[in-house]
């Protein structure tokens, strides 16, 4: 399945079927992550129940802190 993920085209396995998944898959697990799909911020909530689909654009922020 081809996403847009951050503006760039990236392909991931066809079992990725939620941004959840799409979390684990990328290696991502900062809780303060805002997920933009097509276009919806989405709450963390419902990033478990998001359905993917090929196309989709996919904008991930993560906040870390710093000085």
């Amino acid at each position: 399945m081809t996403l847009i993920i951050n503006g760039n085209q990236v392909e991931v396995p066809k079992h990725i079927a939620t941004i959840e998944q799409l979390a684990v898959h990328l290696d991502i697990s900062n809780p303060h992550m805002i997920v933009e799909h097509n276009g919806n911020i989405l709450v963390k909530s419902a990033h478990a129940s998001a359905r993917l689909a090929d196309g989709d654009k996919i904008e991930m922020v993560q906040f870390v802190g710093g000085g």
